[in-house]
């Protein structure tokens, strides 16, 4: 499932025709579901509205093909649970949700917080462990005591620590599903046992995504896995570990043909010699 880019005109406005050929494009392209409104499409810099109108239109273009998770953080739980409830009563299969950010709260606190989700909407919840942007890591022993909740089953785990996926699964005996949040350990994570993959690099080069996807987790194919995750590995690299994730994202879009204009200030696009020596690097999966 990508984190889906959202796509901005010159003025940076939402480009919505793009934003539909878009989903369509990754649907038509075999992704097994859409995450909107998370980090790669840049929820901190779009107003409610604008993260409200992106939940809409891919809900309605997607109808019903693929499952829809919904990116729903914010820093107050009453935002959340807003946005949320929007989400859902959209049409929403599920909704991804991060820690409030840039205040780390207690364990207590971070309980509290998913209780008051959890309970105000029916759909499944994703929690989402990102402590590189958030501050705030969520242990496996903290996973386990969110399983009591009905809808919370699922974690993108993006700590890059490949052990998190056993400790996860054996700390709440299995009922947490382990989706892999980071696009340069996502093999390692399903030889593990993670049963998905929220994939940056699945905007530009979504059927190579699947492809490693449908190897490692429904055919079990561990070498010929092993070989295709060693060729991807390099854009992972770079798009993980250069700190503009983002940028590279919609470089790789644009370099395939489709339309996702800049990243919103103060991001900026990639220079010349970046672009020039990704686009060598990509030439390998046209």
């Amino acid at each position: 499932m990508p984190p889906m880019a959202t796509p901005f005109d010159s003025k940076y406005r939402i480009n919505e025709e793009a934003l539909k050929k878009h989903t369509n494009y990754l649907i038509e392209s075999g992704l097994h579901g859409l995450v909107p409104t998370g980090s790669t499409g840049e929820f901190s810099r779009l107003t409610d509205e604008e993260r409200k109108r992106v939940i809409k239109i891919v809900i309605d273009v997607t109808n019903g093909r693929v499952p829809v998770i919904a990116g729903t953080a914010a820093n107050r739980t009453e935002d959340v649970i807003a946005l949320s409830k929007y989400a859902e009563d959209a049409g929403a299969d599920g909704v991804m949700v991060t820690v409030p950010y840039y205040g780390r709260p207690t364990e207590d606190e971070l309980i509290g917080y998913y209780k008051d989700i959890a309970e105000s909407i029916e759909i499944p919840i994703v929690v989402y462990n990102n402590p590189w942007t958030t501050g705030t890591d969520l242990k496996p022993d903290f996973l386990a005591k969110l399983i009591k909740y009905e809808n919370i089953r699922h974690v993108k785990e993006a700590t890059c620590d490949t052990r998190r996926v056993h400790q996860i699964i054996r700390a709440t005996k299995g009922k947490m599903i382990v989706i892999s949040g980071a696009d340069d350990n996502t093999f390692e994570s399903f030889v593990l046992g993670a049963k998905g993959w929220i994939a940056g690099i699945a905007n530009f080069m979504p059927e190579t995504c699947v492809k490693l996807y449908e190897l490692s987790v429904e055919k079990e194919k561990i070498i010929e896995a092993r070989d295709l995750w060693y060729n991807i590995l390099p854009i992972g690299d770079i798009v993980e570990g250069s700190g503009k994730f983002v940028q590279y994202i919609k470089a790789g879009m644009e370099l395939r043909g489709i339309d996702s204009g800049p990243p919103r200030k103060p991001l900026m696009p990639l220079g010349a010699t970046e672009k020039s020596t990704f686009q060598k690097m990509l030439a390998e999966f046209s």
